[in-house]
């Protein structure tokens, strides 16, 4: 059995609001917790109708205090966002009230569109420092503290465990060269996941951090007692997906019963393209999807992430999904 987690964007259910949805995500970790789940991670998105979790540290925090085993973190912070700084001193606070239970996964992407990334960063700057920022953030939380005497207190010597996320190849180099682990998107992004993945292993440096390569991808999951029930309860997710695709986010949509009738028949080829990297269905077939997805990849550690619009029904999905998991 390999490790297993999961990542939570805190959907807001259409017809509930962003309240709702962050005590749905508190219920959903402790059930998480209860079924064995490893990490617990949150994403940093901004100017999403249906998403509560911008303000992840905060989201982090919260999730942390309900639970008492879990590894909770961020899958990921969108760093070009952030002064490097400011997220130590997040995290690192996070690291002081919860020892040995915080990790910090950083994402390249703005996690919005190009408005609302202006809006967060003020003045956007044309050059990618992202693989400086990561380094100077490591430098922060390590021991030695930061250069020219700035410190991040509380931060510095906490030493945050730092993942590297990725859809596409730069991150897997990024990972590889500082020795970080690593974990893909192929949750909504697949279509590198094979070449990431063999780039990382390959071109991996052992440092403080790690000795060898520790990979995890992400995995859409919806699991209910019978293949047809968990097809409708994926729907809410189809849904979304191509309303964000078709530039009209919002709130989770409820399920339908026939998701082709809603959604015009290119952009729903190109969403199920996207979710591809998925197992939806009873028990059994969910279990034969993620041994394939296991056996083919070979990861070091496996996510899962699912939207449902009734949070009974997630939490029962992810129930049975670490279920399906463990018995592997």
């Amino acid at each position: 059995m390999i490790p297993f987690s999961l990542l939570d964007l805190s959907p807001i259910p259409e017809g509930q609001t962003a309240r709702h949805a962050i005590e749905n995500t508190v219920e959903l970790a402790q059930a998480a917790e209860c079924a064995g789940y490893t990490r617990y991670w949150l994403a940093e998105h901004h100017n999403m109708p249906g998403i509560a979790s911008a303000a992840t540290a905060l989201v982090i925090a919260q999730v942390a205090a309900a639970t008492t085993s879990l590894r909770v973190g961020a899958g990921g912070i969108m760093l070009p966002n952030h002064a490097p700084l400011v997220i130590a001193e997040q995290f690192g606070t996070l690291a002081m009230l919860y020892p040995d239970r915080i990790d910090l996964g950083l994402g390249r992407a703005p996690g919005s569109d190009m408005a609302t990334a202006r809006a967060l960063r003020r003045h956007m700057a044309p050059e990618d420092s992202f693989p400086q920022d990561v380094q100077e953030l490591i430098g922060y939380l390590s021991k030695g503290g930061g250069e020219h005497g700035v410190q991040a207190v509380p931060g510095q010597g906490t030493e945050v465990p730092i993942w590297i996320l990725g859809s596409s190849l730069f991150g897997a180099q990024l990972a590889a060269y500082l020795g970080l682990p690593y974990a893909f998107a192929s949750h909504f992004a697949p279509d590198m996941l094979g070449q990431a993945l063999h780039i990382y292993r390959d071109t991996f440096q052992p440092s403080k951090y790690l000795d060898a390569p520790h990979a995890m991808l992400a995995s859409g999951v919806c699991v209910a007692p019978t293949d047809e029930e968990a097809q409708v309860l994926r729907s809410s997710q189809i849904l979304a997906f191509a309303n964000l695709r078709t530039g009209n986010p919002g709130p989770l949509p409820c399920p339908v019963e026939r998701v082709e009738d809603h959604v015009p028949p290119v952009v729903l080829q190109q969403v199920q393209h996207a979710l591809s990297c998925s197992a939806t269905g009873a028990p059994e077939t969910v279990q034969a999807r993620l041994s394939e997805i296991i056996a083919h990849y070979q990861p070091d550690e496996i996510m899962l992430t699912g939207a449902i619009h009734d949070n009974s029904a997630r939490i029962r999905s992810f129930e049975l999904a670490a279920e399906v998991l463990t018995a592997l």
